[in-house]
């Protein structure tokens, strides 16, 4: 992705944050602090430096209109077509009851809380559209959440300015020993998370056909 900054710039950053608030990872908060260090001027070569503000905007901008696609399926779709698309990420019936009941107790506010939490803050769209939230609204929460979400890690990058490269390599020699455990505990969570999804289903399968919304 790294790449593709260099050779596509605001653009690059744009689809990566789009993508990532859709629930596709793609390492986005990476990418903006990678942003963030072109725009310092000291990574790079040149050719490629970036304006800081603008790196803030574009990346804002891409985790709206990401947001806004879930919110959109969410509100138009209902809980039926939610439910459906929902399988392919993982996202159970239990994680929409939970989500459901988590707008009910605290409201709008939770669209801005839970912009900042990992993963979470990928279907925060989908939740607030199926708790109806105005879409007026859900914009200025989500748009003042991201522009810091933003702003945090892009003003990151350009502060390591300089050091960045050796900022990384250090991270990716303690990616060496950190990956394994980290991949073993994916692989445990998503076991766990199909087992989940299976016993949901089979549940369901038992259900007479006439008390299954069509």
């Amino acid at each position: 992705m790294t790449h593709l900054l260099l050779t596509w710039g605001y653009v690059a950053l744009f689809v990566a944050t789009v993508l990532a608030a859709m629930g596709i990872p793609t390492g986005s908060e990476l990418v903006i602090a990678y942003a963030g260090a072109l725009a310092s001027g000291h990574v790079g070569g040149s050719g490629h430096h970036l304006n800081l503000a603008v790196v803030i905007v574009f990346a804002t901008l891409g985790e709206l209109i990401g947001s806004f696609a879930g919110y959109g399926i969410g509100r138009l779709g209902g809980r039926t077509v939610v439910e459906r698309l929902g399988r392919y990420v993982m996202l159970t019936n239990a994680d929409l009851d939970r989500a459901e009941l988590l707008f009910a107790r605290h409201g709008e506010p939770v669209v801005f809380l839970g912009r900042f939490i990992p993963l979470v803050r990928s279907f925060v769209g989908l939740a607030a559209g199926l708790a109806e939230m105005t879409a007026a609204k859900f914009a200025v929460f989500t748009a003042l959440a991201a522009a810091i979400w933003c702003a945090v890690f892009a003003l990151l990058g350009d502060a390591l300015g300089a050091s960045w490269d050796k900022v990384l390599h250090n991270v990716s020699n303690a990616g060496y020993v950190i990956a394994p455990v980290v991949i073993m505990a994916v692989f445990i969570l998503l076991i766990g998370r199909l087992r989940v999804l299976r016993a949901e289903r089979a549940a369901l399968s038992t259900v007479p056909a006439e008390q299954v919304e069509p």
